[in-house]
């Protein structure tokens, strides 16, 4: 594999002036969850970034949630918990895709692969060669090449018959690849006419004209990428190869403060201009190419296989063993993680309540109101434009960058006015309007199964629902009595749900009411904002789950073997067994759209939001 090209070093590529190194400001993450949409998670570039920087980020922080404000409550087990921190280096958390087969998904092969041999039947047979003169072959070979100013070859048809004619098409097609062939009639006589379907542009792009059939339409690749989120990276590769991003197509969404693995397929790209992008990229490397005839789609991975560490632990070897002891004979309670409620102090969920009250004035002063915590300074400005004036323009010019929310909100504004609200919402993508009311949706469902589990700990009981295909069945007294916990599932609100026929169940009803919403009435008057309502397990038990508590000397190293630095044969971390520091290293598989964070919560005990590991962290700088 080619060495990383330093950014003073990236020369001769389309992409110069793409920006990819990592940043070293204190960031917060998007996605920890398993295929899921961009969310936001927990903390900040190593110690090297200095105290000041931390301090900055813990304080914007302050403000932030803990897990209690979104209904995470409970545990499954009774094991004493430890401390830990989480995601100290991005290189922490390791994110490696399991596929639709099964299989865990590893960078391990930058080899370009063969072409496969030619179909037999397409090569000429040697009667087909003679129906052309060496006069018309020199004519169509100058035309492939084009270099025929009159853009295409006619032959005249002397012998006009149907199986004549064919063997010409069939000669043309067969020995010029890129020519198309029509027959057209001029004064009386039949020419076949040999062409270049789409002009000179295809020398520009000989993708779209010099694809062998037998070779798949699709090029699938695996995608090592580290401290950039799936969406970032796609948009990268699609600057290089001047494609659309819709190009593109992936199972899930990976985090983006995590080194993670998944595969990508692209329409008509060679694995050779793919291989080509890691001389130029940074943090991203490409391999495992192969052609298929099918593109990948959202959701069809089976899930995601986790390595993390967890750094300066205080538990004991014996706290440690219980704890994932636990984790892997009970599981995990299968709350929606931190990161699908935002980082700041206005929640998304509050957003996305008021986008399902049809509160439209409340849902524009949420996102554009003066809020509490450290921001970006243009968006403090902004913030204070909106508050003081209420002009949309005026609170646009103070941002550099359109494309954020408040952005599109305000362009949407100023497009449409403040009668027109819904509409001007709606040039927020589509992705992020309805993350709001997700995270809504999800608020209730942690809210309800921490219920749930007060009231009834860990067993089914009647009322309880269970799939049944993809049918929610209320469980009998009797049926309970055999039923396990794990088959248990509990709703998210919406019109094509039912929901648990016990007090727990019925509670759903009072919380909606005590927000100002009608559970009969989940259909909204914008269909988009309408909620049809799913089901979901309570608990989750991870598979393939290992772990060891490892000691070091250096706080600063990575600890995982990652397959970059396998393939560039660098060691694999060495661990002082009389090391000052102790972490646990753990891996667990999880199925889709289930959060990693979830289940380290469950381990240690400790509350995952960014307010608590800030917290945490700030104490370790320090």
């Amino acid at each position: 594999m080619a060495e990383p090209v330093q950014v003073g070093e990236k020369r001769g590529c389309p992409e110069d002036d793409e920006e990819d190194t990592p940043s070293k400001k204190p960031k917060v993450e998007e996605d920890e969850k398993n295929g899921g949409p961009p969310s936001h998670g927990v903390k900040e570039e190593p110690a090297s970034d200095g105290e000041e920087a931390v301090e900055t980020f813990a304080d914007m922080m302050k403000h932030g949630l803990t897990e209690l404000d979104v209904g995470i409550l409970k545990y499954v087990s009774d094991h004493e918990g430890f401390s830990g921190i989480l995601k100290e280096r991005y290189s922490d958390f390791v994110v490696n895709e399991i596929s639709k087969q099964g299989k865990i998904v590893h960078l391990d092969d930058l080899s370009i692969p063969p072409e496969a041999e030619e179909v037999p039947e397409a090569q000429p047979q040697p009667e087909d060669c003679d129906v052309l003169t060496e006069e018309q072959k020199k004519q169509l070979g100058q035309l492939q090449l084009f270099k025929n100013k009159e853009d295409n070859v006619s032959i005249e048809v002397v012998d006009d018959t149907k199986e004549k004619r064919t063997l010409v098409h069939k000669a043309i097609k067969t020995q010029y690849a890129g020519l198309e062939t029509k027959t057209e009639e001029k004064e009386g006589r039949k020419f076949i006419v040999a062409y270049h379907a789409a002009g000179k542009t295809a020398l520009a792009a000989p993708r779209k004209h010099f694809w062998p059939k037998n070779r798949g339409s699709f090029c699938h690749f695996v995608l090592y990428k580290e401290n950039k989120d799936t969406m970032d990276a796609i948009n990268v590769l699609s600057k290089f190869l001047r494609l659309r991003p819709n190009m593109f197509s992936y199972m899930g969404t990976k985090d983006k403060r995590a080194i993670t693995v998944q595969e990508i397929a692209v329409l008509k790209i060679t694995a050779e201009r793919l291989a080509h992008l890691n001389k130029c990229l940074m943090n991203l490397k490409l391999g495992n190419f192969c052609y298929k005839n099918h593109p990948l789609k959202l959701g069809e991975l089976q899930g995601n296989h986790f390595t993390v560490i967890i750094r300066n632990i205080s538990g004991t070897d014996e706290q440690v063993s219980q704890a994932l002891s636990s984790l892997k004979q009970t599981g995990f309670i299968n709350y929606y993680g931190m990161q699908r409620f935002g980082t700041t102090a206005v929640p998304t969920q509050q957003v996305g309540r008021a986008i399902l009250k049809n509160n439209w004035k409340e849902v524009v002063d949420l996102i554009l109101k003066p809020r509490p915590g450290a921001e970006k300074e243009f968006l403090v400005r902004c913030r204070e434009e909106w508050a003081k004036t209420q002009d949309p323009e005026a609170a646009l010019k103070k941002l550099p960058n359109k494309r954020c929310v408040e952005g599109q909100l305000l362009r949407g504004l100023s497009m449409y006015g403040q009668k027109n609200i819904v509409t001007a919402f709606a040039l927020i993508p589509r992705n992020n309007r309805l993350m709001y009311i997700h995270s809504y949706q999800s608020v209730v469902w942690n809210t309800m199964v921490s219920r749930r589990i007060e009231a009834f700990g860990l067993k089914a009981v009647e009322g309880d629902l269970v799939l049944k295909g993809t049918t929610a069945h209320v469980l009998s007294a009797e049926e309970a009595e055999s039923c396990s916990i794990h088959d248990v599932v509990m709703p998210l609100p919406g019109f094509d749900v039912i929901y648990p026929t016990h007090p727990v169940g019925k509670g759903y009803r009072e919380l909606l009411t005590a927000d100002g919403l009608d559970i009969d009435k989940m259909r909204h008057k914008v269909k988009d904002y309408s909620l049809a309502g799913a089901y979901r397990r309570i608990l989750i038990r991870p598979s393939d789950v290992s772990w060891e508590v490892i000691q070091y000397d250096d706080p600063r190293i990575s600890l995982v073997h990652s397959d970059f630095e396998k393939m560039e044969n660098k060691p694999a971390p060495v661990f002082n067994k009389e090391g000052k520091y102790r972490a646990l290293r753990m891996e667990f598989s999880l199925p889709p759209s289930t959060y990693a964070t979830m289940a380290i919560r469950e381990v240690l005990k400790l509350d995952t939001s960014i307010k608590k590991q800030t917290q945490l962290n700030t104490t370790w700088f320090n």
